[in-house]
């Protein structure tokens, strides 16, 4: 695990970077913490008692369809349609009670001069929301990309190979930027490297893997692409 005083030692100088992907949830916006709670909330009305780790060890970097079919399986088709606009409305309502960006993020994409683009689980509705809150939706505009849009979300790889193709790159040259255990294993499915954030929620162990560097600081991504301090 690359600590945030030793930011220093890029894991990618033998191999050009030419596209930097960025889950949303997480690693650009500070959501994940709304949503495990709007989660729990939710799992007390429908009668499906969580506590906030098994709605991350569940749900954390799933599409809609996912955990829709997880509450289906549970707890009916009917249930789970009303738990998921019940999701859609708590979850608009909190982002705009309090939004942030992920500490250090903007530091760091003030010093990013790589392509850059967005792959997300969430729905383009739902990015165009929570970026917009936080003042990062122009900074990615007309290159977010929603899971809605491919066959099959995280962890398939389609989502981050549909990135690719619409950026123009290799994916055996792009880096991925993810939080969750789902979003590095479709990194990996994918061809592609990636950077585990364990600044949030996740646990740095449940991201560690073959061509994953995990780190805790968003401040250090720069370095870490190989870019100049």
């Amino acid at each position: 695990m690359i600590a945030p005083s030793e930011p220093t030692a890029s894991p990618f100088s033998a191999a050009p970077v030419e596209l930097v992907i960025f889950d949303c949830d997480g690693v650009l916006v500070d959501t994940e913490r709304i949503a495990a709670r709007v989660q729990v909330t939710l799992g007390a009305r429908f009668g499906w008692p969580l506590t906030e780790a098994e709605v991350i060890s569940l749900f954390l970097g799933l599409s809609d369809a996912s955990v829709r079919e997880q509450v289906a399986a549970r707890l009916g088709d009917a249930v789970a349609l009303e738990w998921e606009e019940s999701f859609r409305r708590l979850h608009a309502e909190a982002v705009d009670v309090g939004l942030s960006p992920v500490e250090g993020l903007p530091e760091a994409l003030a010093r990013i001069t790589l392509p850059t683009c967005v792959a997300s689980s969430g729905s383009h509705e739902k990015m165009r929301h929570t970026l917009g809150r936080t003042g990062l939706y122009e900074h990615f505009a007309g290159r977010i990309h929603s899971a809605s849009e491919v066959p099959r979300g995280k962890p398939a790889p389609d989502l981050f190979l549909y990135a690719a193709a619409r950026m123009g790159v290799d994916p055996a040259a792009c880096v991925v930027v993810e939080d969750s255990p789902p979003g590095v294993e479709a990194a990996r499915a994918a061809g592609m490297r990636s950077l585990g954030y364990a600044g949030g929620l996740t646990p740095a162990p449940a991201l560690a893997g073959p061509g994953t560097t995990v780190f805790t600081d968003m401040r250090d991504l720069p370095a870490l692409l190989g870019l100049a301090p």
